[in-house]
């Protein structure tokens, strides 16, 4: 689930369980420079520096345990990225970066951030500091060997219109799993998790040769988020999760709620379209428009209209929610499938590989393979999956009834019933018991992550953080939403060290 406000990321294993007792007492002890080293700063790949290349981005390496119960073991280099603040009086440290996924790269996101504008105050206050995080990338990936044709279309499980279609799924998912562990051949995979990446943010914090190290991360960055000020609370500074998870990994609950994120967002969508009928003719209302989405679906369970089905078209629609700015993308492919225009459908069809988590097209480039892998290798590490597939006939049924848009996917099987093991090992738990230095920021409509995630987080860290909720409407909101009273918020936490005295709702704003 790949955060990025950029509509564009997608979405065995030996598996130990060390550390158990470790995450279920005391907090693991913080890293020291000492047993870690210096990151020597030098250019970036190619592919970092083509998207930043008037900005001084760097980047180095940093070295830590393949498997933290075993620190003098198998070890492994990550990369990450610099952009160095130029104000030295006004530094005050690092801040450390994640734009989601699990399985996706933050190299670029100080560059990004700076292009979208993010305000000088914060650019002076600290060295922005992106990574690729283990498994992915530049930094020791995994690989299940996603290709192009194959069944599986993603990360975020199809629609399912029967409890047939459930047990086809379940088939498709269990080859996944299989495939996952045959690529495996190294026992890498059993330690890519939301805990050990916590640990790295933490190595990389001593390799800086900071004491503390401040956080900003979105939609699964919130999960990693919240994992590392509940086991670093010490050296952890001013954390901003944003777009949030509402735990410490993307469990069962949390896939589910896609489903409440697109009912409680589609209508933004649905005014949109109405006020457009005499452009797009997909009704004049939002009820017309609702009910156009439900007679296209259904007429594509029944025949693709030049090779876009039924489960492509639900999930291209709700990739399409991320941001307004895809609404027009969106609208223009119902369009062409409801006019059954071939020539405007593949037009359109180019773009559905932008769609979060794309289609099986987009698996072609190995970075989606590995980005795929890394998704499901976390997912399916960090907690246990149901593994009967009655139990997800069951949700599915519910959901779709419950959740009529999407509940049918987003309660469908995942390759994580399949996984050859467990768990890695026990779930982060939520630390409440620490400084008051966690901003939680949350749109009141996202399709992937809805509000409900942000106020979870309200109540498990209690009076360590502060719930700031925009009248807005897509996935993200620091810098990435346009919200002034937001981006005011966050800028004053991250530069000043405002925390609110109280919860904060920010009105829309243009």
């Amino acid at each position: 689930m790949d955060r990025r406000h950029r509509v564009g990321r997608g979405l065995a294993l030996t598996v130990a369980i060390g550390l158990a007792g470790s995450l279920a007492s005391a907090p693991p002890a913080a890293a020291d420079r000492d047993d870690v080293g210096q990151v020597e700063w030098g250019a970036c790949p190619d592919d970092v520096t083509a998207k930043a290349p008037d900005l001084n981005v760097r980047c180095g390496t940093v070295t830590v345990p393949l498997d933290y119960d075993d620190p003098d073991g198998t070890q492994i280099d990550l990369m990450v990225s610099r952009l160095a603040s130029e104000n030295p009086h006004k530094r005050r440290g690092v801040l450390l970066l994640n734009p989601g996924g699990p399985g996706g790269s933050a190299l670029t996101m100080p560059a990004e951030l700076a292009d979208l504008g993010i305000p000088s105050k914060v650019l002076d206050t600290y060295d922005l500091i992106g990574m690729d995080t283990r498994g992915f990338g530049h930094s020791a990936p995994i690989d299940c060997g996603f290709t192009v044709g194959q069944d599986y279309i993603g990360n975020v499980p199809p629609y399912a219109v029967d409890n047939a279609a459930v047990v086809e799924q379940a088939e498709i998912a269990k080859g996944v799993a299989e495939q996952c562990a045959a690529n495996d051949t190294d026992g890498r995979m059993a330690h890519i998790t939301t805990a050990n990446t916590a640990r790295d943010l933490d190595r990389i914090r001593a390799a800086l040769g900071e004491k503390k190290a401040s956080y900003f991360g979105l939609s699964y960055g919130s999960a990693l988020g919240a994992a590392y000020a509940s086991m670093f609370p010490d050296t952890t500074d001013r954390v901003l999760i944003d777009s949030n998870l509402g735990d410490t990994a993307l469990d069962r609950a949390g896939l589910r709620r896609y489903a409440l994120g697109m009912e409680e967002t589609f209508p933004d969508f649905a005014k949109w379209t109405a006020a457009r009928n005499s452009a797009y003719g997909l009704g004049r209302t939002p009820e017309e428009v609702r009910e156009t989405y439900f007679s296209l679906a259904e007429r594509l369970d029944e025949k693709p209209v030049f090779g876009i089905d039924g489960r492509q078209f639900r999930f291209t629609t709700f990739g399409g929610l991320y941001a307004k700015r895809t609404y027009g993308r969106t609208a223009q492919l119902w369009e062409a499938i409801k006019d059954a225009d071939e020539t405007a459908v593949k037009r359109a069809k180019r773009l559905m590989a932008e769609t979060p988590g794309a289609p099986a097209a987009a698996a072609e480039g190995a970075s989606y393979s590995n980005s795929w892998s890394v998704f499901l290798t976390v997912t399916c590490n960090d907690v246990e999956w149901p593994s009967d597939v009655r139990a997800y006939q069951h949700s599915v049924a519910a959901d779709r009834e419950k959740y009529p848009l999407f509940g049918a996917g987003a309660a469908n099987i995942l390759p994580c019933a399949f996984w050859p093991h467990g768990p890695s090992e026990p779930q982060v738990k939520i630390n409440d018991d620490g400084p008051t230095n966690i901003l939680i920021m949350q749109n009141r409509h996202d399709p992937v992550t809805p509000l409900l995630g942000g106020q979870l987080f309200r109540k498990k860290f209690t009076d360590r953080s502060r719930l700031v909720t925009t009248d807005g409407s897509g996935h993200g909101v620091y810098v990435y939403g346009g919200n002034a009273c937001a981006l005011n918020v966050g800028t004053a936490w991250l530069a000043d060290g405002v925390m609110p005295e109280k919860d904060v709702t920010c009105r829309a704003s243009g």
